[in-house]
C-alpha cells in the first residue's frame, strides 16, 4: 500500500513541476513601459515579483504513508519565515498537524531554496518531528518542495518529506499541498 501511494505522489509531483517550468519561461518576457508624458520617451517599470520576505502562516492537507500504518490523511497549520538573498531564499517553519486515527505530530524545519522565477521557489527541507503524546515516535526529515506565488501576500505549496525514525521503527513518507498567507 505504501508503494502504490509513494507511486501516485510522485506521479503527481512530476505533473506539477512540467506544469510549472513552462510558467518559469513566460517570466522572461520584455519590462513594461510606461509614457509619463505624451512628449517624453517610455521609461521602463520593473515589477518587483512577489514579496518572499518576513513571517508567514500556512494551512495544508498532509497524507503519510508507511509499511505499519498504510495511507492515513489530516490536516495541519505552519507558522515561519522567509529571508530572500538575490535568487535564493532560506527559511524556517514550525507545524502541526493531525493524521486520521493518529495523534498529533509537530515539526520543525530549515529550509532553503532557489527562484525558479519571482514567483516560483523550489526549496530542500530538513528537520525534525516528534509525535505529540504517547508513544513519543521522533523523526529526522528530509525533503522538498516548491512554492507558487498566486496573490500578492498568497502561495501555493506542495512538499514531500521522508521520516527517518530516531525513536521506533517505521519510516514514513509525508506529502501535503496547502496555502501560506505572507505578512
Amino acid at each position: 500500500m505504501c508503494r502504490t501511494g509513494l507511486s501516485l505522489f510522485t506521479k503527481g509531483v512530476l505533473a506539477a513541476l512540467f506544469a510549472v517550468v513552462p510558467v518559469a519561461g513566460a517570466a522572461a518576457a520584455d519590462p513594461i513601459a510606461l509614457p509619463i508624458s505624451e512628449s517624453a520617451a517610455e521609461v521602463p517599470v520593473h515589477d518587483q515579483g512577489f514579496d518572499w520576505n518576513g513571517f508567514y502562516a500556512g494551512v495544508y492537507g498532509a497524507g503519510q504513508f508507511s509499511p505499519v500504518g498504510g495511507s492515513q490523511y489530516g490536516a495541519g497549520f505552519a507558522l515561519g519565515v522567509n529571508a530572500r538573498f538575490d535568487f535564493m531564499l532560506v527559511g524556517a517553519e514550525v507545524a502541526v498537524h493531525g493524521l486520521l486515527g493518529d495523534m498529533a505530530t509537530g515539526q520543525v524545519l530549515a529550509k532553503g531554496g532557489v527562484l525558479a522565477t519571482d514567483d516560483i521557489v523550489i526549496y530542500a527541507a530538513a528537520g525534525f518531528a516528534g509525535d505529540l503524546g504517547a508513544p513519543g515516535e521522533q523523526d529526522v526529515l528530509l525533503g522538498g518542495g516548491v512554492e507558487v506565488a498566486v496573490a500578492d501576500n498568497v502561495s501555493l505549496r506542495a512538499q514531500f518529506l521522508h521520516g527517518f525514525p530516531l525513536t521506533g521503527d517505521t519510516a514514513s513518507e509525508q506529502v501535503s499541498f496547502g496555502a501560506n498567507f505572507h505578512f
